[in-house]
């Protein structure tokens, strides 16, 4: 009976979890994009690493990564 129990509580804990959701509800950082780039091209790796930096408050090695991640070059 315990491990039943254990079993539906962890699934409840589960279902309860939801993955960090990209979307930027308010759209400040499109906001942000478009102050800082009237052409923003995500796929160039400068202005996807000064759009991380600046509107994602990332800094220089994790926007490099991620940039590189996404595509850019």
């Amino acid at each position: 009976m315990r491990v039943i129990l254990a079993i539906v509580l962890a699934a409840a804990a589960l279902a309860a979890c939801t993955p960090e959701s990209s979307n930027d509800v308010t759209g400040s950082i499109d906001n942000c994009v478009r102050k800082l780039y009237s052409q923003y091209n995500p796929k160039d790796k400068k202005q996807c690493v000064a759009v991380c930096i600046a509107c994602e408050r990332g800094v220089t090695t994790t926007c490099s990564t991620a940039c590189t991640l996404r595509g850019a070059q």
